[in-house]
């Protein structure tokens, strides 16, 4: 095959070397003549070049001489289908008084050997002719033909359209798929009646996706047919997930070291799947290979190249490709095709020289004695084509013999057109290339079977696939089987369709085969691409907390919203769980019980000094500031209430506010009763007349005073910036904090500073009163009193600052009762068990010689 450009420069050069040496005018033909193997007269004629052979023997060039023409070996009988399906057409059309009446069509069909340099000869052979001109005949006239149906092979096809594009002489193939053939620009004259590798190597691509194959290796055809298509197909593969562990060129003349390093390739690598983009030659050679090195069990994906050939499913006898799927040429039955293709007799009016070869392949007999040597039998010339079981009778490939039938109608639709054809067509001239070809471009029409043909933009058809499967009866017959279907022309969501359920796998299982280079990542993960590997090699990375992914084969962790937070499997997002201290878990309920226990304690002492207010015990301690202390109490443990439940406007600005403001009132009343103790001692020493100075009138507004400066710093702190509920997203991510925002932060220290500056004052003189003389012990039981209530709020700013949550708030509450039931029992307590368990000490002998307190 690498030789084949050097051949083609070689007898380019002599033609030259030739040409120089002529003298005459007249145009003389150069080099040796090449004749068609079969070929009917006609008004117009049409070509066709197809690979009679499908290979040539080697010749070693020694570049001295002019090299001689390749000898083609191996008959090929699929050209004989497709020229058996021209001749069809050209008869069928020549028979039809609707189209091109009164015009005959002929045809000259030539042999290419599947070689390039060949089909360029035969396309200029079918172009020139092979008759000299006379000597005052110009060397400029018209082709011999006017279109040329062919090649199978796209590098063929691709350098015959380049040498007969300038001449604007059109090729029409039915087989060539590259999809470089679409370059207008390069090939302008190139049509097909095929669909072009650019959809089916997206459909290749999508089907592997949609069987979750993301990991597969390739075999490609080393010219422009494999190469081009496979450099599709990857380029799709990769934008849908897909990787190539590798992708290896063959062709049929590689050496035996080539091949090894593939089949060494294929055996060392972890893909399952192999993606075929060949021709069925290069399988049947690959076939033998395969067996010899135990290359079995993988999963096949095919082209139109090979998937639908009986031939190869034939010689695979040890089911390599058992279960293959692939994309073929949709069926279609052009009728009457097939009986004349399997009637050869017009092949022999047609070339007898080409017949008798095939005729001899055909049923392996030889037709004379000349080659006595062979033990072959003679051909009758009765043997049936039918009773054979050849390549010549499978009509499996009859998709692509109604490709070169759809290609011939086209050229007859658009002479039609150009000739001005009605009941007859007013002219047989042969219609100028140029214009033909652009006629032809526009071309549309409807076949006898309802098919529609037309020509895109890029001279392709619509493209439309059968998906097949390799499957074997119950006979061990080998069969295809159609299990889906591609459209190009449908929405991009809707092209595939896929019966899964009548697919046969490789190896007969009925379960899609996996091959992955790393498995599936499930939802609340992400892949995370391994260093220095592809990108279908990943890691499945756990989501962070509050990120999730929701779907298989995640890219990425999405963020969840403010709201929400991930579930503990990470694949959703839930809503955060809200959190404050309310009345129904234990902690709030235990709290709600010691505030109002703490306030009934309060109510019933303050009822019991009432009941015994005329007592001794209860005058001597001063009972109008006892009862507004008790007060005063109450609502301290009933304020704590305000802090339990979810946080609301009011709730958060009366919750600190009325704290401030009862505590403070609490403090003035204790403060009140220990300046009253000071100044009674006072009013005893001789001389003193100091508790006119402190009365109750001074006890009540002193105890007013205190409580209106802090009920001035409460309606400034709620003018300038009150307190409000605020949702708390940062202490926990995966909670919401209902708590109460302090608004002012020097509101709030303000309020707790004015009643540690008061507690500390009552604290330093009940402490300087402690050891007065006074049977009660008021000054003391107020000294332990105070020292509680600042030993608990001053371990309560460090609990307070530290503590998370609602327990923030527990932690308030706390200090609130503790300070609370601190100064109801040291101070009243002590009276009450005098009152209840001692009355006998409450009287007035009691408090003789103790200083009178009114």
């Amino acid at each position: 095959m690498w030789m084949e450009p050097f051949f083609a420069i070689l007898h380019v050069v002599m033609a030259i070397i030739n040409f120089s040496r002529s003298n005459g005018t007249a145009c003389t033909l150069r080099g040796e003549s090449a004749y068609p193997q079969l070929s009917k007269d006609g008004d117009i004629i049409v070509g066709g070049i197809f690979p009679f052979h499908s290979s040539w023997e080697i010749t070693d060039f020694s570049y001295l001489v002019t090299p001689p023409p390749l000898k083609c070996k191996s008959l090929d009988f699929r050209a004989f289908q497709y020229s058996q399906s021209l001749i069809f057409a050209v008869e069928e059309i020549n028979n039809s008084s609707s189209l091109l009446p009164g015009v005959s069509l002929g045809y000259k069909i030539y042999d290419t050997c599947g070689s390039t340099a060949v089909g360029v000869r035969m396309a200029m052979a079918l172009m020139n002719g092979n008759d000299n001109t006379v000597l005052d005949e110009p060397c400029t006239k018209p082709a011999q033909v006017q279109a040329i149906i062919g090649e199978s092979y796209s590098s063929v096809s691709m350098a015959v359209t380049k040498t007969i594009g300038p001449f604007s002489i059109p090729l029409i193939s039915h087989y060539s798929t590259c999809e470089c053939l679409s370059d207008k620009r390069k090939y302008p004259s190139f049509l097909r009646t095929i669909p072009s590798d650019y959809h089916q190597s997206r459909a290749l691509a999508e089907m592997v996706r949609h069987f979750g194959w993301t990991w597969v290796g390739a075999i490609r055809r080393d010219d422009d047919y494999g190469n081009s298509g496979m450099a599709a197909f990857t380029e799709v593969a990769e934008g849908l997930g897909i990787c190539l562990e590798y992708s290896l060129p063959f062709f049929k003349t590689y050496s035996q070291e080539k091949v090894l390093t593939i089949i060494e390739q294929i055996r060392s690598s972890t893909s399952r799947v192999i993606v075929g983009f060949l021709a069925h030659w290069d399988l049947e050679i690959l076939l033998d290979i395969f067996i010899e090195h135990n290359i079995t069990g993988y999963q096949w994906v095919g082209t139109e190249g090979w998937i639908s050939d009986s031939v190869l499913a034939t010689v695979d006898k040890h089911k390599i490709l058992q279960g293959a799927i692939g994309l073929a040429i949709p069926k279609t039955n052009v009728n009457g095709l097939k009986e004349f293709i399997l009637d050869v007799y017009p092949l022999k009016t047609a070339g007898d020289a080409i017949f008798t070869k095939f005729w001899e392949a055909l049923f392996n007999c030889r037709y004379t004695k000349q080659n006595d040597a062979t033990d072959l039998p003679v051909c009758t010339g009765e043997e049936k084509p039918s009773e054979m079981e050849n390549t010549f009778i499978d009509m499996s490939l009859l998709p692509i013999l109604s490709n070169v039938y759809k290609g011939v109608y086209a050229i007859a639709h658009t002479l039609h057109g150009l000739l001005g054809c009605k009941q007859t067509c007013s002219t047989k001239k042969q219609p100028h290339p140029l214009t033909f070809l652009e006629h032809l471009k526009r071309v549309q029409f409807k076949t006898k079977m309802g098919e529609e043909v037309y020509f895109d933009i890029n001279g392709d058809p619509a493209a439309r696939y059968d998906i097949i499967n390799w499957q074997t009866s119950k006979d061990q017959q080998h069969k295809f089987v159609s299990v889906g279907l591609y459209d190009s022309t449908f929405p991009a969501h809707s092209r595939l369709v896929v019966n899964m359920a009548s697919i046969v796998w490789a190896q007969n299982t009925n379960h899609v085969p996996t091959s992955v280079c790393s498995e599936r990542c499930p939802p609340g993960t992400r892949k995370a691409v391994q260093k220095g590997r592809p990108v279908c090699c990943y890691d499945c990375i756990p989501c962070a907390e509050g990120e999730i992914s929701n779907i298989t084969d995640s890219v990425q962790c999405e963020q969840c919203y403010q709201d929400y937070w991930s579930n503990p499997h990470r694949d959703e997002c839930v809503k955060k769980q809200i959190e404050y201290l309310s009345y129904e878990e234990k902690m709030g309920i235990l709290l709600t019980f010691f505030s109002i226990i703490g306030a009934l304690m309060t109510t019933i002492t303050a009822i019991i000094f009432f009941r015994y207010k005329n007592t001794p015990i209860v005058k001597a301690n001063n009972s109008e500031l006892s009862f507004l202390l008790l007060f005063s109490l109450t609502l301290c443990f009933l304020c704590s209430l305000t802090f339990i439940g979810r946080p609301s406007e009011w709730s958060c600005m009366l919750r600190h506010t009325a704290f401030g403001i009862t505590f403070v009132l609490c403090i003035s009343c204790v403060l009140g009763k220990t300046i009253v103790v000071l100044m009674a001692f006072r009013a005893t020493l001789p001389g003193s007349n100091v508790m006119k100075w402190f009365g109750p009138p001074q006890q009540r507004l002193s105890v007013l005073a205190f409580t209106l400066i802090q009920v001035l710093i409460c309606v400034l702190w709620l003018t300038i910036s009150p307190p409000f509920p605020f949702r708390n997203l940062k202490h926990y991510k995966e909670k919401i904090i209902l708590e109460c925002h302090l608004g002012s932060t020097i509101g709030f220290w303000a309020v707790l500073g004015y009643i540690g500056f008061l507690a500390l004052l009552c604290f330093v003189l009940a402490f300087l009163a402690r050891k007065l003389p006074d049977n009660f012990n008021e000054a003391k039981l107020i000294t332990f009193s105070m020292l509680i209530f600042c030993a608990v709020w001053i371990t309560f700013i460090p609990a307070y600052v530290s503590s998370p949550g609602k327990f923030t708030v527990a932690v308030e509450i706390f200090a609130i009762l503790a300070s609370s039931f601190g100064l109801l029992f040291c101070i009243f307590l002590p009276k009450c068990y005098i009152i209840i368990l001692k009355p006998e000490k409450n009287n007035k002998k009691q408090l003789m010689g103790k200083v009178p307190i009114k």
